[in-house]
């Protein structure tokens, strides 16, 4: 059986205006006053510099404190022998300038070097990272990785595809990142939210992630993918042609609010693999979906820790699209 909305609503999109897409800061849990980080600022009051090869951006992003690092066109960043992960320092803003500004062949570690033995957030976590305005593509691996407790993740307006793994994964103890007005186009295992059924240990009582604004076009699976959470907030997403969007196990606490789903498969899942998940589910819409939003509660109220504002369920086809991605700020 499809769920269909009624024929107005194609009618209240064209009659709402689009909010304006390029925030100059974060909304979400990467705002949040914890860990001794007020916000993400990323490298703000560090210097600015502009990187057109390989070799700069690679000791930028590698290099202690704060900087504020823009790339100039396409920049490949080399397999070697980290199977092309590589590490981005606390303190960092990476920035494409206009609109074809990528990262091409590898991608970016966010995160101190795994340890199954560390449970809970060392002192030298990675923190304060700003990702924003770049396209990146053909990863070996994950296109973006954060792990091991890294905090204070800012991911927005940009373009991920065509990645071998992860587009997005956040994962070991990761906590207060916002992923925002991205597409993930041409990819399969779009984003994780903790990476395995026995990995409670470092990551119950963390994971606080929200997703807000992103284009889920026509990425087949995990978007996201959820376990452990403390709360995921997925909110005025557009979602096109996906096998699955949302699923949460292992009693993770999933809000999905306002969001859009065209052609949809499942929009949201607690019974999925391993132990049921928990998702409450308001104001979203469905069109041409297969099954309806699977819910089971409570969870945590995100206004608990931030404000925000949730546009029109309705206006998402419209808006979403039209801001998110790369060339929009």
């Amino acid at each position: 059986m499809l769920f269909r909305v009624a024929a107005v609503a194609a009618l209240v999109v064209a009659l709402i205006p689009a909010p304006a897409a390029a925030a100059e800061g974060p909304t979400g849990f990467a705002t949040v006053n914890v860990l001794g980080q007020n916000g993400t600022t990323g490298g703000a009051g560090g210097p600015t510099v502009t990187v057109t090869t390989t070799q700069q951006f690679l000791d930028y992003i590698a290099r202690p404190g704060p900087y504020v690092i823009q790339v100039s066109g396409t920049i490949t960043l080399p397999t070697g022998s980290t199977d092309g992960m590589h590490n981005v320092t606390s303190d960092k803003t990476i920035v494409g300038l206009g609109g074809n500004a990528a990262l091409v062949g590898g991608g970016l570690t966010i995160g101190l070097p795994v340890d199954d033995d560390v449970t809970s957030p060392p002192a030298n976590a990675v923190h304060n990272i700003i990702i924003r305005n770049l396209a990146f593509s053909g990863a070996t691996d994950d296109l973006i990785n954060i792990q091991m407790f890294s905090h204070h993740i800012w991911i927005d307006h940009n373009d991920f595809s065509n990645g071998d793994d992860g587009a997005v994964d956040i994962k070991r103890g990761s906590d207060f990142v916002t992923v925002s007005w991205n597409r993930f186009h041409d990819h399969d295992k779009t984003s994780l939210v903790g990476h395995d059924d026995e990995n409670g240990p470092q990551d119950i009582g963390r994971l606080r992630v929200t997703y807000h604004h992103n284009y889920f076009d026509a990425s087949d699976q995990r978007n996201p993918r959820v376990r452990f959470s403390a709360l995921t907030h997925v909110y005025n997403n557009y979602y096109r042609d996906n096998s699955y969007g949302v699923a949460s196990t292992y009693d993770a606490q999933v809000l999905m609010e306002g969001n859009y789903f065209f052609s949809v498969n499942n929009p949201g899942r607690v019974a999925f693999s391993g132990d049921l998940g928990r998702i409450v589910q308001r104001d979203n819409v469905l069109v041409d979906c297969n099954h309806e939003i699977e819910t089971r509660g409570p969870v945590t109220e995100p206004r608990t820790y931030y404000s925000y504002t949730a546009d029109p369920a309705s206006s998402v086809p419209t808006v979403v699209p039209a801001g998110a991605g790369v060339g929009k700020i």
